[in-house]
């Protein structure tokens, strides 16, 4: 793609944000628009941050509507993406209004906490199915959509996929094993499809956002917000500037990768690693050799600690 002198990095592209109503995905819409990419605004608009509640196009309305006073070009769409049909209205949406798609950021999401051994079928089964169903919806629909444009273009088109995991998958989360699941995959079908796709041009890569959203207002309740005018270590903003690099033509070359941003840092993770290595004596491992060996092991290794955020991200709960 090329840029005219001086224009915006993301200048005549079309991007669809999901979840983009409220929190982060409404800072990202407005981050890429502010970029110049014209955007498709997606959110279901249920008031509830566990699904619940009617329905309403207000919410994304409004965020488009934003972004039309500020200049820029937006469109809006009502749909759950967990909806096969309807996330294919939503890549079909941008593909009729603006020509083409360009750049998929996937952020909608619901909670329904509960410890596992308290979890109702329904509570597992909905979390899922937004998440990472969402995810695989709007990725499937896009992914088409872009392999038919490289195949008529007889090369590679531009394309970018930006999801939302989270460190709920990365270090555990006792009230969350549907979410902390959902995540997971969510990292699984981005190194998949980084793989699958990037020889039509197109990347994809997983964030882990930390901020201060209506979904996370129990997670952050404690964590004081800073007076005196300073941007919050908390606020959408540091995420958002990372969501419009990675759909930027300066990430050409960063795929498949999983990346935790908050508070004006960015961390990028390494696959899983081998941390000790056994191999059996004998011709197969038996019950004795086992415990002889990975019994020390485990012994002698601290106890798993759950992720402590108030000293990572150096707050003190107010």
């Amino acid at each position: 793609m090329s840029l005219s002198p001086g224009a915006p990095p993301l200048d005549g592209l079309c991007a669809i944000v999901t979840g983009a109503g409220r929190g982060l995905g409404r800072a990202e819409a407005l981050e890429l628009a502010r970029l110049g990419a014209d955007v498709v605004v997606n959110d279901y608009g249920q008031p509830g941050r566990d699904g619940s509640g009617e329905a309403s196009a207000a919410p994304a309305e409004e965020v488009a509507a934003e972004i039309r006073a500020a200049g820029g070009r937006a469109v809006a769409h009502l749909g759950d993406v967990s909806d096969h049909a309807r996330a294919g209205e939503l890549v079909g949406l941008a593909v009729d209004t603006y020509g083409k798609l360009d750049i998929l950021v996937n952020n909608a999401g619901i909670l329904r906490d509960r410890m596992i051994f308290s979890m109702t079928e329904d509570e597992w089964d909905s979390v899922v199915r937004v998440h990472l169903k969402g995810h695989f919806n709007t990725t499937h629909f896009a992914a088409a959509h872009w392999r038919a444009r490289s195949k008529a273009a007889g090369g590679p088109v531009y394309g970018r996929i930006v999801n939302t995991s989270s460190e709920a998958y990365l270090a555990g989360s006792a009230g969350q094993p549907n979410y902390a699941a959902a995540k997971g995959g969510i990292v699984g079908l981005t190194t998949s499809t980084a793989l699958a796709l990037g020889k039509y041009g197109v990347t994809a890569n997983a964030i882990c956002p930390r901020a201060r959203t209506r979904m996370t207002q129990d997670v952050f309740a404690g964590f004081a917000e800073p007076a005196g005018g300073e941007l919050d270590a908390l606020a959408p903003e540091h995420v958002s500037a990372l969501v419009g690099y990675l759909a930027s033509p300066a990430a050409g070359k960063v795929n498949g990768q999983l990346l935790v941003v908050h508070g004006g840092m960015v961390a990028v993770m390494e696959r899983p690693r081998v941390a000790a290595k056994f191999d059996t004596a004998k011709e197969a491992f038996s019950y004795e050799e086992l415990t002889e060996r990975l019994t020390p092991y485990f012994e002698d290794r601290p106890p798993h600690e759950t992720f402590a955020a108030a000293e990572v991200l150096g707050l003190k709960r107010g």
